[in-house]
């Protein structure tokens, strides 16, 4: 039997279709996302959530004349399959193929921005809307925010814009979290169908204009027919906040609802104001065992379709797990320690922490910015706070990391995860810039660990500190050695291996892939010095003073960008100490933002294995 998916190459052929189909066609759209997921892994829950909503959008806007903006866009898989990319969408998170998230190079017309951050869709729609009128055009513009994202501050600093502002806009409120179920029923849908029919919406405006025309009171007069209005709203609907803040509001309504969607989407599409609409949808929605748990189909592994169970993983320990059971360990024993986490608790490793110690533990929701300050506080009143964010996230707090915890010296603990190339997810959440974006700040102290075991001496180490600290970590794990040749000093290097004929000196967990490099070299007869830098600031001068009398030649590898990055930290060193007959070569990722792929894909494809990195010694410094 055919299905309908096949037949739509873009929403104008969904348009094509009768309304009493498309709960047809968003049950396939679901079978056809669980069977990819399934085997190419990605954010399953969000993206099922979300696929009436999408297939309502397309079905009654005229995209892509008409735009739809997807905040944080790990719910944009429907949308992806109803814009014309179902043949691919085997190709889903691999080298090569979809990605993850919306992407303007794989898709200009329907894509509008590529994004993977939350919070930012109402900025950008509310310029988007403005650039619109300037031009004189009249194509409808609408965003779809989720209920976590829009607590993000950069969420309400547009908020409060937008309304001011009163312009054409609709805004779609996705709302899978938020306990206002009990407005979900047969009351509040009469009071939407009223409030949402044109013919309401037509007498409200002859009304408001024949009010306002009444000698001396008539203004007056608008302003008690408004309060009755919103008083009765208030009543039964909870989204007064946005009256407030200058926004028609409609809602909440069933997102899986698809032709209510429809009808309500066409009756409010020429209201010409700011809207919100708000819809109540289920995480995992169609697929039991996302249903069920849907924050381990947030963002997944391949899994089995039958069973729900995910492949075993063979790593032993990862950096986020030594993290987790390291800070668990000394807060035991120290009250001062607490955490701060910006609404990723499992995925930093925290989830026992915040179960052991619930009045220690911070999730400050999406808001890395706040988060930082929040952390400053603490510090301030001499607890020792630990803010564990992923690296891509942590650079939207980037003032607060400069004003509020580093200028003021105050001994708050960065810890990094995620940092250089987390894979399949892609540009949006690669950590490649932390270390050019953090390590010439003064007072902080920032490290790398080569292992898990080093990252936790690195957590123990840092409570030994007066001032701000930083540690970055990858996704993942890395080769343990169980033996340290020194205990942890500030600014002092791990010396792994000697040799005369070259130092290579490596950050973080390229430690490994540097004595991979030495034991190539070891085959030509060259002596490699293999140095696990351990510190991006301070770094370890003394030694590297000396490698540039002794040895001369000298390689810098790391998994960040090159500009800015640790090989630049050396170099500069070298130029202040006038060292200017040093033959240096620094390896890391190039001026470009990174696409999605599995991470050894990537390492290769960027010439940061150690074979690639070993022709490129042999050729050009040896």
């Amino acid at each position: 039997m055919a299905r309908l998916i096949d037949s739509i190459n873009s929403p104008s052929d969904l348009r094509k279709l009768k309304p009493i189909t498309l709960p047809v066609l968003a049950a396939e759209i679901r079978e056809e996302m669980i069977k990819t997921v399934s085997k190419t892994g990605g954010h399953l829950a969000s993206s099922l959530g979300a696929v009436e909503l999408a297939v309502a959008l397309h079905y009654v806007f005229n995209t892509p004349k008409d735009v739809i903006l997807w905040d944080v866009g790990h719910q944009t898989y429907a949308h992806k399959l109803l814009t014309g990319r179902l043949k691919k969408f085997h190709t889903l998170r691999q080298l090569g193929g979809l990605s993850g998230f919306p992407n303007r190079d794989e898709s200009p017309e329907y894509d509008t921005f590529t994004t993977g951050h939350s919070s930012t869709v109402i900025s950008t729609l509310l310029g988007l809307v403005v650039g619109r009128d300037l031009k004189g055009e009249k194509d409808k513009l609408i965003a779809v925010i989720g209920d976590a994202a829009l607590a993000g501050g950069m969420a309400f600093e547009a908020l409060n814009h937008a309304g001011h502002a009163q312009k054409d806009m609709i805004i779609v409120l996705n709302d899978n979290e938020l306990s206002i179920s009990r407005s979900v029923g047969a009351l509040s849908r009469y009071l939407n169908r009223i409030i949402v029919n044109p013919a309401y919406n037509k007498v409200r405006k002859d009304i408001e204009r024949l009010l306002k025309r009444i000698p001396r009171f008539g203004f007056r007069a608008y302003r008690a027919a408004r309060k009755l209005e919103e008083g009765l709203k208030n009543l039964l609907i909870p989204g007064m906040i946005f009256e407030e803040m200058g926004f028609r509001y409609f809602g909440p309504i069933d997102g899986h609802d698809i032709q209510q969607l429809v009808l309500t989407f066409r009756n409010l599409m020429n209201l010409n104001e700011p809207i919100l609409i708000h819809v109540i949808t289920k995480k995992g929605k169609g697929f039991r065992y996302a249903e069920a748990n849907p924050g381990a189909f947030h963002s997944t592994g391949p899994f089995d379709i039958a069973t729900g169970r995910k492949g075993e993983t063979r790593e032993a320990m990862t950096f986020t797990n030594a993290f987790g059971e390291k800070i668990l360990e000394l807060a035991e024993n120290n009250p001062r320690i607490v955490c701060v986490t910006a609404a990723m608790v499992d995925g930093t490793g925290l989830s026992e922490f915040a179960s052991r110690f619930p009045e220690r533990f911070f999730d400050v929701g999406i808001a890395e910015g706040h988060a930082v300050g929040f952390a400053a506080g603490l510090a301030r009143h001499d607890f020792r706070p630990f803010t564990a964010i992923y690296s891509t996230f942590l650079q939207r707090g980037y003032d607060q990391i400069i004003h509020d915890v580093c200028l003021q010296r105050l001994p708050v603990v960065f810890c990094l995860d995620r940092a250089g190339l987390v894979g399949e997810d892609g540009p949006t959440h690669h950590g490649a810039f932390d270390i050019a974006y953090l390590r010439h700040i003064p007072n902080l102290v920032f490290m790398a660990p080569r292992d898990p075991l080093e990252l936790k001496d690195m957590v123990e180490f840092c409570l030994s500190q007066p001032g701000p600290c930083a540690i970055r970590y990858p996704k993942g794990g890395a080769s343990l050695t169980e033996t340290r040749t020194a205990a942890i000093r500030l600014g002092k290097a791990e010396v792994m291996k000697n040799g005369k004929d070259l130092a290579i000196i490596a950050i973080g967990s390229m430690a490994g892939t540097a004595l991979d490099i030495a034991s190539l070299l070891e085959r030509d007869r060259l002596s490699a010095m293999v140095v696990n830098a351990r510190f991006i600031n301070p770094l370890d001068e003394e030694l590297l003073e000396g490698i540039a009398h002794d040895i001369k030649r000298i390689a810098t590898l790391e998994d960040g960008v090159l500009k800015g990055g640790f090989g630049s930290a050396v170099l500069e060193f070298l130029e202040r100490r006038k060292f200017g007959d040093i033959k240096i070569r620094r390896f890391g990722l190039p001026d470009r933002f990174i696409e999605h792929g599995k991470r050894s894909e990537l390492f290769s494809k960027y010439n940061l294995t150690p074979s690639a990195i070993y022709d490129v010694i042999i050729k050009e410094m040896m």
